[in-house]
């Protein structure tokens, strides 16, 4: 089966009802996408979105502790990604305060689940179009889209922890990515307790990616701080 890279996107939901992020949860691990974080305030969504960096969010209008459109204006200062408004208020003066502030789309409750991963999936390929999946380092290189590693003429393929760890580390190429961070990307919500397991995935990762696993150039240890991928031309 191809692997499909926008997939792989990080999606944060924000709405107060439980029930409904719940439902928005299933339809979209149903549709195959895997990275999803669900807030229930503006406050939680903000310490939600500084912590994960989103992809893209989908925010409800009405919040317990403020507006989506206020959110919005803030998500914005953290990460140009797009938002979807998905929300009971049909007005045509919110929707248009929505799509004016900058919104990708605007839904109005109820909805149908298809209409929902179509709207979704094509603002992706629309945003992340130019996004170069084809990674070079110095003994190889790393296909996102395929979640593949091509060294020497060999294809190895990467588990799904091992390509959201080069994801993140890529993202931040040429920066010091913190433990706690890839923690986070790899195991969610939680991360805590999982130092030994990265160690064990960094070292099948340089195994992978690196000419000489035990003195590596592409993903190396900042002591004390995290790792930081050397991405060729970058």
């Amino acid at each position: 089966m191809e692997y499909d890279f926008l997939k792989q996107k990080r999606i944060m939901l924000v709405d107060d009802e439980q029930a409904l992020l719940d439902m928005l949860v299933y339809i979209l691990n149903k549709e195959g996408y895997q990275n999803i974080y669900t807030a229930k305030t503006v406050n939680e969504a903000m310490t939600l979105a500084t912590s994960i960096n989103p992809e893209i969010a989908v925010l409800d209008v009405m919040l317990p502790d403020g507006s989506g459109f206020s959110l919005m204006e803030h998500l914005k200062q953290i990460g140009d990604f797009p938002i979807v408004f998905l929300t009971a208020r049909g007005e045509e003066e919110d929707k248009f305060k929505g799509l004016g502030l900058g919104a990708d789309d605007y839904i109005v409750k109820p909805f149908l689940p298809k209409e929902l991963t179509l709207r979704i999936g094509a603002i992706l390929r629309r945003s992340y179009k130019n996004e170069n999946p084809l990674v070079n380092l110095q003994a190889s290189v790393i296909d996102f889209e395929r979640a593949e590693v091509t060294k020497k003429g060999t294809v190895i393929p990467l588990t799904a922890k091992e390509h959201d760890l080069l994801l993140t580390l890529y993202k931040n190429a040429g920066r010091i990515v913190t433990i706690d961070a890839l923690c986070q990307a790899a195991w969610g919500d939680n991360p805590f307790g999982y130092e030994n397991s990265l160690m064990a995935h960094i070292r099948r990762i340089r195994e992978k990616i690196e000419d000489s696993p035990s003195k590596p150039v592409s993903l190396v240890t900042i002591k004390g701080l995290g790792y930081k991928l050397i991405v060729e031309g970058k």
